[in-house]
């Protein structure tokens, strides 16, 4: 059976898929920027993401994600905006502090957690669940 990545590697994994979308590829400079990161801490990320399958590494080129690579990054990142979303359009976080954590939750949560939470975002997004999330905001709200 397969290691769990690192959430440090999951992290990595992200960043070079968001580059990627945006540009095709990434670079080592890139990521280390995206992830306010010497370029050398990249490098054994990458080695190790290779080692696993997850990226085409090879140095001084473009990295790319493997299809398993790309699928393992998309969960990360889904998990993220979803947790992100959540801590800004229900309990009224800013966006910085529902960036940072989203970022330290998405790792740690278990698979059956976040289908249980996924439900609950459609629920309060839905015409049934608005009134609640309506409530739930103003309260939040009112206790600041």
């Amino acid at each position: 059976m397969e290691k769990k990545l690192t959430s440090g590697l999951e992290d990595y994994l992200e960043a070079i898929y968001l580059i990627q979308e945006k540009e095709g590829s990434a670079r080592v400079k890139q990521i280390a920027e995206k992830m306010s990161v010497r370029a050398a801490s990249v490098t054994g990320a990458l080695q190790s993401l290779s080692a696993k399958g997850l990226i085409n590494y090879t140095p001084y080129e473009h990295i790319r994600l493997t299809k398993k690579g790309r699928n393992e990054a998309v969960r990360v990142e889904s998990r993220h905006r979803l947790l992100k979303r959540f801590f800004e359009d229900v309990l009224c976080v800013d966006e910085q502090k529902a960036g940072e954590a989203a970022c330290k939750c998405e790792h740690g949560l278990h698979q059956e957690i976040y289908d249980k939470f996924t439900s609950l975002m459609y629920f309060l997004e839905s015409p049934e669940g608005a009134e609640l999330a309506d409530t739930l905001k103003k309260r939040l709200n009112n206790e600041q």
